[in-house]
Parts: structure tokens; C-alpha cells; sequence
């Protein structure tokens, strides 16, 4: 192990930090990759009352749908060595190592979203959920599935400018898409949405956050096409 793979295992965020998740209204779109949680996400920040928390990685920028990722915007880009010295320094609520690459949410983002007394919205995978869900037990959590596999596969490839990317690449997001399905299936904290329209999607999304957790109705149609979706990836 690394010594910021090691960093990360033993991660603790300071009191304070958790202190301010806590008091925090925040919402957390999971979702495999390229279920469109950063689509739903974007629209929601076009309303006043959210507020985008812009996650740290040291993954260089991509391109997706033909744009490139921007500094501050997409991500903050830092190196190995800036990660190195913010976990040291407990500036983040979470942090994980995934593909090699490091991904946190620093405090200092959180706390802009509750100052101004706005809902906190992230993407995260759902280590992150999990993580936010042990530091605060009723964020609020939502996990987006696309319709089926044929739509998520056109999706995925889009955030790839050639297929020979894409193909580099497939071998560990099919094996993501297993495990992250798998587990938003067996944990009791998710609410499921079907991104087979947008409007539609974001739509449910507000009102399940708006509701919070007097919002209680399970989406069995949407979890019968999570479970359906894993299936067909399992035997692809």
C-alpha cells in the first residue's frame, strides 16, 4: 500500500468538520458512471437555493461531450503532493482512492454552501455516500440508474474522445458498475430515479430533496431497473 493509499485508509475528518455536515442540509447524487448524475446535478444548480460542493482529485481534466473539464468548476485539480498535505491536515470530509486516483470533498466547500444557507449537492461515488451517511445519518441520498444497457453504454462513451480511450477504460468501469449497483441495491438509505427523461429526473430529484426525510416512497419500478441493468452487465 502507498503511503496515501495508507493516508486515505485511516482518514478521520476533526470535529468540527463533522460537526458542520451535521448542520448541514445536504444532497448527495450517486449513480454509476454515466447514469447522468452530473447532467441532473447542473440543472439543479440553475436554482438559487443550491449550491454546487466542487470535489478535489488528481486525475488530470477530461473531455466530456466535447467540453473540457474546467479547474473550480469540474473538479479542483491538484497534484499527489497537495492531497498529501490536505489529508494531513484534515481538510476534507472524505477521501478515497479509486483507479489510482485520489477524490475528496475539502470542508472549506461545504461550509461556503452552509453559510449562505443553501443545500449542499455533490456527485459521489458510493464510498462518499457511505462515508457522509456514517459522519450523518439522513443526508439525503439519491442513486440514478439510466434506463437500460444499451443507453448507458452510448452515454459512457461519450465521456471518452476515442474509442480506443473508452476501451482502455472499460474494463474497470463495467467492474464499477457491478459493485456500485450491487451496493446501492442492498443499503436502505437510497432513493432510486430512472434517468429516462431529464425534466422528469430532475424534477423528482428537487422534490426528494425539498421533502427530505418525510419523503418516503419507494420507486419500485426504478429499483426493478437497477436490478434488471446489473444483471445485464454481470453477463456482459
Amino acid at each position: 500500500m502507498s503511503e496515501i493509499e495508507s493516508l486515505i485508509t485511516n482518514y478521520q475528518p476533526t470535529e468540527s468538520t463533522v460537526q458542520l455536515v451535521r448542520d448541514t442540509k445536504i444532497a448527495l447524487l450517486a449513480g454509476i458512471s454515466g447514469a447522468g448524475k452530473d447532467t441532473i446535478k447542473k440543472r439543479l444548480l440553475k436554482l438559487p437555493e443550491f449550491r454546487d460542493i466542487v470535489s478535489h482529485t488528481t486525475r488530470p481534466p477530461r473531455i466530456n461531450n466535447g467540453r473540457a473539464e474546467q479547474n473550480g468548476v469540474d473538479y479542483h485539480f491538484i497534484d499527489q503532493k497537495i492531497a498529501e498535505e490536505m489529508l494531513l491536515g484534515h481538510k476534507f470530509i472524505e477521501a478515497k482512492f479509486v483507479h489510482g486516483t485520489v477524490y475528496g470533498t475539502s470542508a472549506a466547500e461545504l461550509k461556503l454552501a452552509h453559510d449562505q444557507n443553501q443545500v449542499a449537492i455533490t456527485d459521489v461515488d458510493v464510498q462518499g455516500v457511505a462515508e457522509y451517511e456514517q459522519l450523518a445519518p439522513g443526508c439525503i441520498a439519491i442513486f440514478i440508474v439510466p434506463p437500460d444497457y444499451k443507453t448507458w453504454l452510448e452515454r459512457l462513451k461519450k465521456r471518452y474522445a476515442t474509442e480506443a480511450d473508452f476501451q482502455a477504460e472499460w474494463s474497470k468501469r463495467h467492474q464499477s458498475a457491478i459493485k456500485e449497483l450491487a451496493h446501492a441495491l442492498e443499503v436502505p438509505y437510497y432513493h432510486v430515479i430512472i434517468n429516462d427523461d431529464l425534466e422528469r429526473a430532475v424534477r423528482v430529484c428537487k422534490e426528494i430533496i425539498e421533502r427530505g426525510d418525510l419523503f418516503s416512497r419507494k420507486d419500485d419500478e426504478a429499483r426493478l431497473a437497477a436490478r434488471n441493468l446489473l444483471n445485464d452487465i454481470i453477463k456482459l
